[in-house]
């Protein structure tokens, strides 16, 4: 998260365009890694690895929202701040993503020609949101979310700015080595995942998607995890919920979009029926919370306690 916010400082990017990009691009690749593994693979009669993908992709963003915007909040020890262009620009983007998406799912299959739509439509997101918040005025901090001892991060000093310009200067062959490695166990770590899950399917008897939606879709949103509760706990709100906006918008347009192309995805009926309202359900939720401008400690908590209940009736406990 500090060399994202030194390069956004370098490139004089705003906190929240660092969230929904570098950042949540970053931590969002877990899910596309194992996306992709899931259609390359073959899965034994009776299983379709393809319906892990939208599986994973709706248990992430119910969990990105519920269960980590809940854990973010909380962390603040009194409440996330939300700014006014998130109201204007972001909440209305993430909505749209949203309806988006569950017209594409809506006949229980994605082919190439709607991952192609949901591509297109990360590509004007992307677009939109650099040249609409470029345009927007510089919002100021609210008071209340100041705390009383002093913030050199909310109003970076011109040696902080010279200081956030060397990782941009000096880029090491150890950099791109350190790439390339990650990408390699990354794509590894994701093969033997879809493996496991398919094994865990076959001896437990569950559908694969109740597995992705849960238990991997858990696992991939760690990093968005890490990462917004130790930007709210900071008071860099703006990177905290930036974050999962960007990681929710990614998830349902890239993770979805690029494994299409390469073979159609199956919807399974429980991430449907059950995933498919719960992340509509959580979506509305953050609206109502960025409209009134901050997502309180007993809200968060609220979101918890709704994650809790949507994972006691995945399992079908009630």
């Amino acid at each position: 998260m500090g060399s994202a916010e030194k390069i956004g400082l370098a490139l004089k990017i705003s906190p929240f365009i660092i969230g929904v990009t570098i950042v949540a691009l970053g931590t969002s690749f877990p899910e596309l890694a194992s996306s992709v593994a899931a259609v390359l693979k073959e899965g034994p009669p009776g299983i379709d690895p393809t319906e892990i993908v939208t599986a994973n992709v709706i248990g992430s963003n119910v969990a990105n929202i519920l269960l980590i915007v809940g854990l973010a909040a909380i962390a603040t020890k009194s409440f996330l701040a939300v700014r006014r262009s998130l109201i204007d620009i972001d909440l209305p983007l993430l909505a749209s993503v949203t309806v988006l998406f569950g017209f594409i799912i809506w006949d229980r299959q994605i082919v190439w020609q709607e991952g192609l739509l949901l591509l297109l439509a990360f590509l004007i997101y992307l677009l939109y949101t650099f040249f609409k918040r470029g345009d927007a005025p510089e919002e100021k901090p609210l008071p209340e979310e100041l705390p009383t001892e002093k913030l050199p991060e909310v109003l970076p000093s011109r040696m902080d700015r010279r200081k956030a310009k060397k990782p941009l200067e000096k880029l090491h062959s150890r950099v791109f080595l350190f790439l390339i490695l990650g990408g390699v166990f990354l794509s590894a770590g994701a093969y033997y995942l879809i493996e496991s899950v398919i094994e865990l399917s076959a001896i437990f008897s569950i559908g694969v998607s109740v597995i992705a939606i849960f238990a991997v879709a858990l696992g991939t949103s760690l990093p968005e995890l890490v990462v917004s509760v130790r930007a709210a706990a900071r008071k860099k709100y703006e990177i905290a919920l930036g974050n999962v906006f960007g990681s929710n918008v990614f998830n349902a347009l890239i993770v979805v979009g690029i494994p299409s192309l390469i073979k159609p995805l199956s919807v399974d009926s429980v991430a449907f029926s059950i995933g498919f309202p719960f992340m509509v359900i959580a979506t509305v939720l953050l609206i109502i919370s960025g409209i009134t401008r901050r997502v309180s400690i007993w809200e968060g908590l609220m979101f918890l306690v709704i994650y809790i209940l949507f994972v006691i009736w995945l399992f079908g406990w009630f």
